[in-house]
Protein backbone atom coordinates (compact mmCIF):
# COMPACT_ATOMS: atom_id res chain seq x y z
CA UNK A 1 0.00 0.00 0.00
CA UNK A 2 1.27 3.74 -0.93
CA UNK A 3 1.10 5.69 1.65
CA UNK A 4 0.61 9.44 0.76
CA UNK A 5 3.37 11.84 1.23
CA UNK A 6 1.67 13.58 4.20
CA UNK A 7 1.89 10.37 5.84
CA UNK A 8 5.25 9.48 5.56
CA UNK A 9 6.55 12.66 6.70
CA UNK A 10 3.65 12.54 9.66
CA UNK A 11 5.37 9.22 10.43
CA UNK A 12 9.38 10.54 9.97
CA UNK A 13 8.47 12.83 13.04
CA UNK A 14 6.91 10.13 15.04
CA UNK A 15 10.02 8.14 14.51
CA UNK A 16 12.23 11.40 14.76
CA UNK A 17 10.27 13.12 17.65
CA UNK A 18 13.26 15.82 18.58
CA UNK A 19 12.67 17.62 14.88
CA UNK A 20 10.20 19.16 13.19
CA UNK A 21 9.84 19.70 9.79
CA UNK A 22 8.83 22.68 7.94
CA UNK A 23 7.50 22.73 4.55
CA UNK A 24 6.95 25.48 1.70
CA UNK A 25 4.91 24.30 -0.56
CA UNK A 26 2.01 25.05 -3.11
CA UNK A 27 -0.93 23.70 -3.57
CA UNK A 28 -2.93 24.62 -6.55
CA UNK A 29 -1.04 28.01 -6.92
CA UNK A 30 -1.48 29.03 -3.97
CA UNK A 31 1.91 28.76 -1.19
CA UNK A 32 1.63 27.72 1.85
CA UNK A 33 4.10 26.71 5.03
CA UNK A 34 3.77 23.35 7.52
CA UNK A 35 4.95 22.47 10.38
CA UNK A 36 5.16 18.66 11.05
CA UNK A 37 5.95 17.80 14.38
CA UNK A 38 5.51 13.99 16.38
CA UNK A 39 3.13 13.21 13.31
CA UNK A 40 0.17 15.96 13.40
CA UNK A 41 0.84 18.30 10.58
CA UNK A 42 -0.57 22.09 10.75
CA UNK A 43 -0.92 25.01 8.08
CA UNK A 44 1.27 27.92 9.08
CA UNK A 45 -0.77 30.33 6.70
CA UNK A 46 -4.10 28.32 6.02
CA UNK A 47 -6.90 27.30 8.61
CA UNK A 48 -6.30 23.84 9.61
CA UNK A 49 -9.37 21.59 9.88
CA UNK A 50 -10.07 20.00 13.01
CA UNK A 51 -11.13 16.48 11.38
CA UNK A 52 -7.49 14.73 11.70
CA UNK A 53 -8.95 12.77 8.52
CA UNK A 54 -8.81 15.95 6.32
CA UNK A 55 -5.02 15.77 5.11
CA UNK A 56 -3.15 19.08 6.00
CA UNK A 57 -0.91 18.40 2.73
CA UNK A 58 -2.61 17.27 0.18
CA UNK A 59 -1.36 14.87 -2.82
CA UNK A 60 -2.00 17.68 -5.03
CA UNK A 61 0.69 19.75 -3.29
CA UNK A 62 4.42 20.77 -4.83
CA UNK A 63 6.70 20.46 -2.01
CA UNK A 64 9.21 23.62 -2.48
CA UNK A 65 11.46 22.93 0.33
CA UNK A 66 11.53 21.08 3.45
CA UNK A 67 13.90 22.25 6.92
CA UNK A 68 14.60 20.34 9.02
CA UNK A 69 15.23 21.99 12.82
CA UNK A 70 15.38 21.08 16.23
CA UNK A 71 12.53 20.77 18.55
CA UNK A 72 10.86 22.49 20.18
CA UNK A 73 10.27 24.78 17.55
CA UNK A 74 10.46 28.60 17.99
CA UNK A 75 9.88 30.88 14.97
CA UNK A 76 12.01 33.28 16.69
CA UNK A 77 14.98 31.38 17.52
CA UNK A 78 14.50 28.07 15.09
CA UNK A 79 17.83 25.99 15.37
CA UNK A 80 18.59 24.53 11.36
CA UNK A 81 19.36 20.42 11.10
CA UNK A 82 19.00 21.03 7.55
CA UNK A 83 17.40 23.79 5.69
CA UNK A 84 16.19 23.87 1.77
CA UNK A 85 15.43 20.10 1.54
CA UNK A 86 14.26 19.17 -2.10
CA UNK A 87 11.38 16.30 -2.11
CA UNK A 88 13.96 13.49 -3.56
CA UNK A 89 17.10 14.50 -1.01
CA UNK A 90 14.36 13.92 1.87
CA UNK A 91 12.90 10.48 0.57
CA UNK A 92 16.15 9.27 1.06
CA UNK A 93 15.93 9.97 4.69
CA UNK A 94 12.74 8.52 5.07
CA UNK A 95 14.15 5.48 3.13
CA UNK A 96 17.00 5.15 5.85
CA UNK A 97 14.22 5.49 8.75
CA UNK A 98 12.31 2.85 6.81
CA UNK A 99 9.13 4.92 5.57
Amino acid sequence: MKHSIGHRLEQYTIKCPNEVLLLSIDIEGQPDQVAIFKGFSSSLMNPTSFDPDVPVLPDSAVIQSIDRLESPYNPNAPRYVEQGLSWDAFQRLLDAVGI
